[in-house]
């Protein structure tokens, strides 16, 4: 099976090395450009990317997709694999390989469509979540679903531990059915649009807590501790869950519920490091 990769973050570079490993070797990756990262803005490859040039697997990083169409028709590949890649991908792009596209999408299809289906599901106190793979066509997460997976009781991860776990499932997804991928994609069937639901881009107000339900949820328990306890396991690292403190922005990187009341373990006030709460 030829195909080509496409992805950029963590999550993906964890799906294409547990594909690597099992046989199924991209004949080329694509990826976001390097960027400046951190206070210091150092030039840094995309995870990804590491991982291509490890097993020394071709790399395109185009600004445009439309740079390198005639760079991935020359791969003449069966199959595109789209993990987390972040860029709309133009239709013409899309029906390059024979069998189409496959997406790959950490909920369970048509539920949590969009950026932040695993910030979702923690924040909505979700029992269960999964995978799906589906067929890339040119609206939001919707094409015909090709496979599925549940995972069951997350009310203990966070969202980078989710994170692993939903891409090690999803990799293991796709080392099943990739054999049979033909078949598989003739047998695809449609979303239930009456089921869709969609997220959204999580922002830094987004993770702002109220110094007064902070209070509450120290001092009395109930509804304010859950939903700050599921903000911190969301929203950390990123955009990052804080608070006004004595008129000081704090960061709130960890807590946890003891008596049902929420108890802070380690804040960050602003412009001081990190320290731990006894």
């Amino acid at each position: 099976m030829k195909f080509v990769f496409f992805g950029t973050p963590e999550f993906a570079a964890i799906i294409m090395e547990k594909l690597i490993k099992a046989g199924f070797v991209p004949e080329a990756v694509v990826c976001n450009p390097d960027k400046p990262v951190g206070r210091k803005k150092i030039i840094t490859a995309p995870p990804v990317k590491t991982i291509a040039q490890k097993y020394n697997i071709p790399v395109l990083q185009p600004e445009k997709l439309s740079d390198v169409k005639s760079q991935l028709s020359d791969v003449n590949c069966q199959l595109f694999v789209v993990a987390a890649y972040s860029k709309i991908i133009p239709k013409e792009i899309l029906e390059i390989p024979r069998l189409g596209t496959i997406g790959v999408h950490p909920s369970l299809l048509p539920k949590y469509r969009g950026a932040t289906p695993i910030q979702t599901a923690i924040l909505k106190g979700d029992e269960k979540t999964g995978t799906t793979l589906f067929l890339i066509d040119e609206k939001v997460d919707h094409g015909k679903i090709v496979a599925s997976s549940k995972y069951q009781a997350i009310s203990n991860d966070n969202y980078e531990s989710l994170l692993k776990k939903l891409a090690e499932l999803n990799a293991n997804l796709l080392i099943e059915i990739l054999p049979d991928i033909e078949e598989k994609i003739k047998n695809a069937l449609p979303q239930d649009e009456s089921q869709a639901t969609y997220t959204k881009k999580f922002k830094t107000e987004d993770a702002f807590i109220k110094p007064e339900d902070l209070k509450r949820a120290e001092n009395d328990g109930g509804r304010p501790t859950i939903e700050i306890e599921r903000k911190l396991r969301a929203l950390n690292p990123e955009p990052g869950v804080w608070t006004i403190i004595d008129n000081k922005r704090v960061k709130i990187l960890n807590a946890r519920i003891q008596d049902n009341k929420l108890k802070l373990t380690r804040i960050q006030v602003e412009g001081k490091k990190p320290r731990s709460i006894l």
